[in-house]
């Protein structure tokens, strides 16, 4: 059987009703395949994807966080032997997308940063609340972002960049500062859900909510790694003075769930933002 088939398939057995159209839509940056499927009365995406490990991380993490409370699409049915799996149907439109619409028109007006304002204060809610009872053991391809992880972000820099553009290095010295900044980074706390992929086109709207998708990635970590990537995430380009303002309401959502040092806090924080950005 081919995939769509196999979709088709396990769509049935889940909506107790054929399925009338299933058409392939866009995955962003991903070797997953996502097929929308609609019946006479019900909807949801299929998801084909070989890679089995990443399978049973993003599962067994959208069951956590469900459970949670937190808003991450439904998983319906799976069969992990065929790599495939049916997913809630959360439309089309992105943070990314919304974002590119209405700043043309208003620029980045108070309705796109009130959607962002909810967005960090659920960020804490990932990071601390439904870290508790996740199984990391399902963590994939990491278990944590630890000095490996962040050495393979660097090299990035180093191979997709600078020696890519031709731009000369000492390689030793390099290295030696690589390995400096991954000690200072190392030196915060990193006992809590680090998402790894938290930025605007990660982020589904839902009649008006957002929603969240694509943290099969998710390892422990730093808090500040993801407030980094979404707040110097390049597509979105938000302006300084309101990634002081999004900053400081996540500090004033954190402090709900622990005592913050500020100061320490925003030191860390910069540093995380320069290993996203060079990743």
């Amino acid at each position: 059987m081919d995939i769509q088939e196999n979709l088709t398939n396990i769509f049935k057995k889940w909506a107790r009703e054929p399925a009338k159209s299933i058409s392939e839509i866009q995955a962003h940056g991903s070797s997953r395949r996502y097929f929308r499927i609609l019946g006479e009365h019900k909807k949801a995406i299929g998801v084909y994807n070989d890679d089995i490990k990443e399978n049973i991380a993003f599962l067994s993490f959208s069951k956590h966080f469900l459970n949670s409370g937190l808003p991450v699409p439904e998983i319906y049915r799976q069969e992990l032997d065929k790599n495939i799996y049916l997913e809630q149907d959360l439309g089309d439109e992105t943070l990314l997308s919304f974002l590119s619409r209405w700043r043309e028109k208003e620029g980045f007006s108070a309705r796109i940063v009130a959607l962002y304002e909810q967005v960090v204060d659920i960020l804490s809610r990932f990071q601390i609340n439904a870290a508790k009872g996740l199984d990391y053991s399902v963590c994939y391809p990491r278990h944590s972002f630890d000095r490996l992880s962040m050495m393979w972000d660097l090299n990035y820099f180093k191979y997709y960049f600078l020696k890519l553009a031709g731009i000369p290095f000492n390689e030793q010295q390099l290295e030696d500062d690589f390995q400096t900044f991954i000690d200072f980074l190392l030196s915060t706390p990193r006992d809590f859900f680090l998402y790894r992929d938290f930025q605007s086109r990660n982020i589904m709207l839902k009649e008006g909510r957002p929603y969240f998708i694509d943290y099969q990635g998710g390892r422990k970590g730093a808090l500040q790694y993801d407030l980094a990537s979404l707040l110097y995430d390049s597509k979105a380009d938000i302006p300084n003075e309101i990634r002081r303002h999004l900053l400081q309401r996540y500090m004033q959502s954190l402090r709900s769930f622990l005592p913050v040092d500020e100061e320490k806090f925003l030191q860390f924080f910069y540093g995380y933002v320069f290993i996203r950005l060079m990743q």
